[in-house]
């Protein structure tokens, strides 16, 4: 991405970005202009609230993952045990006719005796041969009916297994589901309750927090540099998320027309071929983490201390990210939440 597009989308983003974007406040508590609760107490609460949302969120998030690959694995034993299934009908069918034959050609006479009283020494010989032949056929197809009979039980156990695990999980996810829309229901609680008056307030008082956060990190040493360019994959990733800049947030989405903040990203980097984690938490502990200094469009930036929220670095100071509910997809400043670390998802392939 030129630098020259780089600044025009931070120019037109951060003029169109909503406030409200939760980050510690650092000024000093000042009472709302309707004396009420003060402006810094009403803040902690709200980034409260949309804290645990995020965390919720991405706890439902990881739930839905394992439940994905639960049902492709239900899905694959099921397919399995219907061919097992198949097979074990032709070899009991193949069984049921060595055993008809067998009984149609059945005697008391012995091989040996067989022999001695054949008019043709040879001829009795070479129909032993076939006899035998035939004894370890039906031995061979026994056997392979014993151990069809075995796997076909054994996989029925496994898809009994991944079934429960399916439901297991699928409960799981109801209850985390539960859990994510109370959260939201005490933010939008919350919100109902504020004038107008305090509502701006809010917004001021969390722009001066943004600010001095920004300039704090920014100015510290091994802070993002301003001259390295994205690699190939970097760039169409960003691209991506910032094509998507306008469409709102919403918890559990992956685009196309909403998202919430692992969905974007894992989607913009989808976009670049580079498969990466679906959650926030799972991009840090599997992706290769870098310094902050080493900072280039595209790569991830992770924040809180339990790695709960993730944005696209845009450069300049600057990310792209899908913030929260009520939010749309947008640029912000690097320091708008609490920064944990920065993950470059190409760096384990070793692309460039």
């Amino acid at each position: 991405m030129s630098g020259r597009l780089l600044r025009l989308v931070c120019t037109v983003a951060v003029a169109a970005q909503a406030v409200l974007v939760a980050v510690p406040a650092t000024a000093a508590p000042e009472p709302d202009p309707a004396g009420q609760r003060p402006v810094a107490e009403l803040l902690t609460d709200l980034q409260r609230l949309y804290r645990e949302a995020e965390q919720a969120t991405e706890t439902y998030n990881a739930t839905e993952e394992k439940l994905k690959e639960q049902r492709a694995r239900v899905s694959r034993l099921d397919g399995e045990l219907a061919r097992v299934r198949l097979s074990l009908h032709d070899s009991r069918g193949a069984a049921g006719r060595l055993a008809r034959q067998q009984y149609q050609s059945s005697t008391d006479i012995s091989p040996y005796v067989r022999l001695l009283l054949a008019r043709n020494p040879q001829q009795a010989l070479d129909q032993g041969h076939v006899i035998g032949q035939l004894a370890r056929d039906r031995a061979e197809t026994v056997g392979r009916l014993t151990g069809t009979e075995r796997k076909a039980d054994e996989l029925a156990r496994k898809a009994r297994e991944a079934l429960d695990r399916q439901l297991t999980l699928t409960q799981k996810r109801k209850k985390q589901r539960d859990d994510v829309r109370d959260r939201l229901d005490d933010i939008e609680g919350l919100l109902a309750g504020l004038t107008p008056e305090q509502l701006t307030a809010l917004a001021d008082f969390e722009k001066k927090g943004i600010d001095q956060a920004q300039r704090e990190i920014m100015s510290a040493p091994g802070a993002p540099g301003t001259s390295l360019e994205p690699s190939r994959a970097g760039d169409t990733a960003l691209r991506y998320a910032v094509q998507q800049i306008g469409k709102p947030y919403e918890w559990g989405a992956e685009g196309p027309e909403t998202y919430d903040c692992s969905g974007l990203t894992s989607q913009a980097w989808a976009k670049a071929g580079i498969p990466i984690p679906r959650t926030s938490q799972e991009q840090w502990a599997q992706l290769p983490h870098i310094p902050l200094s080493d900072l280039r469009p595209g790569d991830l930036v992770i924040y809180h201390p339990d790695a709960t929220h993730v944005a696209l670095y845009l450069g300049e100071g600057m990310i792209v990210h899908a913030p929260r509910t009520g939010e749309s997809v947008k640029v912000a400043p690097l320091a708008s939440l609490p920064v944990l670390g920065a993950v470059r998802p190409e760096g384990a392939r070793g692309s460039v």
